[in-house]
């Protein structure tokens, strides 16, 4: 029998101050800390992940190592950009809608739920029910989301 994953359970990122961190992704996502102690914190991502923080001395520099997060819609990502903008003064990277290093060197990219994206989140059965590829047109997959609903 293959193995079968039914997605992420966490993500973690390494930073120099984990309260400052927490404060960050608190302010910026909404992240609620679910318990921390000495140079650590585990925040809740979503219904079933969690983000672990870990306090490091020095940081790595890295160039391609990245997560996305999704939010709800396009208003929501311009919250985050303005947030990422105006108050903590980060720059976003170009070729993104939001696609930014937080401030210890992190690379994150926020997408939203748009049209396209939910037919991801569907299990595989409803897509196959609903006569759906992956390949299709996104009116072709508007029209199967709207059956399915």
């Amino acid at each position: 029998m293959a193995v079968q994953v039914y997605g992420c359970n966490h993500i973690v990122i390494e930073v120099t101050d984990a309260k400052k961190a927490v404060k960050f992704y608190e302010d910026v996502f909404g992240l609620k800390m679910l318990r921390g102690g000495e140079g650590a914190a585990f925040c809740k991502l979503g219904e079933h992940q969690f983000m672990a923080i870990f306090e490091v001395e020095t940081l790595q520099p890295d160039r391609a190592k990245h997560f996305g997060l999704m939010v709800r819609d396009a208003n929501q990502i311009k919250e985050v950009r303005q947030k990422l903008t105006k108050k903590y003064k980060l720059k976003l990277h170009p070729d993104f809608r939001c696609d930014f290093r937080d401030p210890w060197g992190n690379r994150i990219q926020v997408g939203d739920l748009h049209d396209e994206s939910l037919v991801w989140l569907l299990p595989y059965q409803e897509v196959q029910q609903a006569g759906l590829t992956f390949f299709r047109e996104a009116k072709q997959k508007k029209q199967a989301l709207n059956r399915i609903s």
